[in-house]
């Protein structure tokens, strides 16, 4: 019995065929420039983000925020129809007080909730002075009160367990970052990675805030 032999134009296409099936898979040496197998899609996110801050096309204070809440609790409660503080929100406002303290240039707001018991107008002075208690207690921290805002309080208009029962995790207070000082020495101009250093080094040595109250004139904001 005689053994047929493909003619070489059909081996050639079964080899071309053979090489699309490795090149489906997601890998072809031929196609792909060398070293891209190991770049999952995040190769250059870094420096893709410090080019959309220096442009300004990604905003100072969305940054800082995202870093705050990551690194520190934003977020305190208060027992039924109180603004105390108790020892778990105090030691809270003490880490925020430290993360706060690394960036002279950076303003903060405090935000007062309640649950949805009572009146609406009620609930917003609570709310109110539930914000006021913090931002006396950053202060009493070290914290300049020309850096910090007590806003008018949503109330109980954002819970985040809707429910007419009393709600711990509703009656609390959000702090934000909101903007930058203005004319502070240390505004920033593109050097946000040089404030990040500098603010992790007077950290580390207990060096103290640079910004005093009343050194700003009012200490009103930029970049909000």
């Amino acid at each position: 019995m005689t053994t047929r032999r493909l003619p070489p134009i059909m081996t050639a296409a079964g080899l071309i065929a053979l090489l699309g099936a490795c090149a489906g898979d997601g890998y072809s040496p031929f196609t792909r420039e060398a070293g891209a197998i190991v770049d999952r899609g995040d190769f250059g996110n870094a420096t893709m983000n410090n080019q959309l801050v220096q442009t300004g096309q990604r905003s100072y204070v969305v940054n800082l925020n995202e870093r705050f809440a990551a690194e520190v609790p934003s977020t305190i409660n208060f027992a039924f129809n109180s603004a105390r503080l108790d020892a778990a929100a105090m030691a809270v406002l003490s880490r925020q007080a430290a993360w706060i303290r690394q960036f002279p240039e950076v303003r903060f707001r405090v935000y007062g909730h309640t649950d949805l018991v009572g009146s609406d107008s009620y609930n917003r002075r609570l709310g109110l002075r539930r914000a006021q208690a913090a931002v006396s207690y950053l202060v009493a921290q070290g914290i300049s009160r020309d850096r910090l805002e007590a806003v008018a309080s949503f109330g109980e208009t954002q819970p985040l367990v809707y429910t007419q029962a009393p709600e711990r995790q509703n009656r609390r207070t959000v702090t934000e970052v909101s903007g930058f000082v203005q004319r502070h020495p240390n505004i920033l101009d593109g050097k946000y990675a040089a404030v990040v250093y500098r603010g992790y080094v007077n950290e580390s040595a207990g060096v103290p805030s640079t910004l005093t109250g009343g050194s700003l004139n009012g200490g009103s904001d930029a970049g909000e």
